[in-house]
């Protein structure tokens, strides 16, 4: 793993270390809430080892914590990470596909997939530098994730409130931080984020937790170009 690290540049590791923190941080956030609800303290760190995907996590202990059942939660789950299939034909290349690469090492990528390494290999135009940074960060972020899951869930359980410190706005926090610096650079990425946002916070009110997230996507359509008209000869 230092070897992925030093192949990148300082700027683009100062970057990854920065989100890393915050992954840590909403980890921590995760594990308080979880055994604040009455959750025993190993419970969510084996959901951060099996699952690794906070937006998850954090539905099935707030579905648990409302009353409600384990199918609930856990299709709830699934539904909030289907966005996973596209993220996954987006950078299977990224994984590798070669036979160099074994099965596992597939398999595990597939474990690591999460929206800020995606983002991130994304954004790189060479594939053995999107390669690079996408086991960089998802490697770190899932020991991060697991060491905040676990420090959270011991020291939530001599906190009361969780609500009181501010630790359930820790997730949505970080995930606005990722995605701010896209919203001032493109006009049209900021009006979908807005149109999804719009869509999102209408149906909360009427919707299962995590359908709105999907229906978000609707902003996308802002990003559609229109057909161009066909010339008509003079």
């Amino acid at each position: 793993m230092r070897s992925i690290w030093r192949t990148l540049d300082a700027a683009l590791r100062r970057d990854l270390l920065a989100v890393v923190l915050a992954i840590g941080v909403v980890g921590v956030s995760f594990g308080a809430i979880a055994v604040s609800t009455g959750l025993p303290w190993w419970m969510p760190s084996l959901l951060s080892v099996l699952v690794f995907a906070g937006g998850s996590q954090f539905m099935v202990v707030g579905v648990v914590a409302a009353g409600g059942g384990l199918v609930a939660a856990v299709l709830g789950a699934l539904l909030l990470n289907a966005r996973h299939l596209p993220f996954g034909l987006a950078i299977g290349d990224v994984m590798g596909r070669d036979a160099r690469r074994g099965l596992a090492a597939r398999l595990f990528g597939s474990h690591l997939l999460i929206d800020e390494s995606v983002a991130f290999a994304m954004a790189q135009k060479d594939p053995a530098r999107s390669r690079a940074v996408f086991w960089a960060l998802g490697s770190a972020a899932f020991v991060v994730w697991n060491l905040g899951t676990l420090a959270g869930a011991l020291a939530g359980q001599g906190i009361g409130d969780t609500d009181a410190f501010g630790l359930d706005a820790a997730f949505p926090a970080a995930l606005l931080a990722l995605v701010l610096p896209a919203l001032r650079g493109n006009p049209r990425t900021r009006n979908a984020a807005l149109l999804g946002a719009a869509v999102a916070l209408a149906t909360t009110p009427l919707l299962p937790a995590g359908v709105p997230v999907l229906l978000a996507l609707a902003g996308l359509v802002v990003l559609i170009p229109a057909p161009k008209r066909a010339e008509v000869p003079a």
